[in-house]
């Protein structure tokens, strides 16, 4: 039997890098996926379409995770079509990278609602069914950054770092109803947007990691499928580093 058959993950920003890598190692061991996606519908569709061969349920839904409105209808929808939630993946964010003296306020409040306030929208709205069955797995993205900070990222910093923060409290709050919340925090992963990079610059990271490479979307995406899966049932609260040693 596959870690998460017949179980349902609802995974934010899922139609690409990470969030897509962890949509189909989920739904490699069994799980129904629901998923979000903000721009491209032609992406929502694919996606939706390669995990259906897959040869479970899945649907795509276009939804910002940063509208509280919106946030609270989507687990709605996901319940009605898929009659639970058991595991959700707050992945979905932006970077508005700047130094702080020339960050402007919508570059900080873009980031916070998009990284930060997604997380407490979707979590809150997802309290519901889950408090219900009296079962359920929150899994928060967050990032090295988040942990040790990083120039010309005030604002991704803070988010990343509240979201630590938000994990240890829902954990606090939910664990007495067996509901888990833990946070992963990568380091450097290479995904389509770090393909856009110097080759240089990515070497220069690659060598300041023990080691000695950078990490993939399937590096992160196997740690959610065990925080995600009954293997993990007696840990929450946690920051998890997928970083190659990065952070020691």
């Amino acid at each position: 039997m596959k870690l998460l058959e017949g179980k349902t993950a609802l995974v934010t920003g899922a139609t690409r890098g990470i969030g897509k890598g962890i949509a189909l190692k989920l739904a490699s061991q069994g799980a129904h996926i629901a998923f979000t996606y903000l721009s491209s519908v032609e992406k929502g569709l694919a996606l939706e379409k390669e995990l259906g061969a897959m040869g479970i349920k899945a649907k795509g839904y276009q939804s910002d995770a940063g509208n509280f409105k919106a946030a609270e209808e989507l687990v709605a929808a996901t319940v009605t079509e898929f009659a639970t939630v058991d595991i959700l993946v707050n992945n979905a964010g932006i970077t508005r990278d700047t130094l702080l003296m020339r960050m402007s306020e919508s570059q900080w409040d873009e980031v916070i609602h998009a990284n930060l306030k997604s997380v407490f929208n979707m979590t809150r709205a997802v309290q519901k069914p889950m408090l219900k069955q009296r079962k359920g797995s929150i899994i928060n993205m967050s990032s090295v950054v988040g942990v040790k900070g990083n120039a010309g990222q005030t604002n991704y910093a803070a988010s990343k770092a509240g979201i630590i923060g938000f994990t240890k409290s829902v954990a606090l709050e939910l664990g007495s109803r067996n509901i888990r919340c833990n946070a992963v925090a990568p380091g450097f992963i290479e995904t389509e947007m770090t393909a856009a990079l110097d080759p240089k610059v990515v070497e220069q990271w690659r060598e300041g990691i023990p080691l000695k490479r950078g990490g993939t979307a399937e590096d992160v995406a196997n740690l959610v499928l065990f925080l995600a899966s009954d293997l993990s049932s007696y840990i929450t609260g946690q920051t998890i580093n997928v970083c190659g040693g990065m952070l020691t």
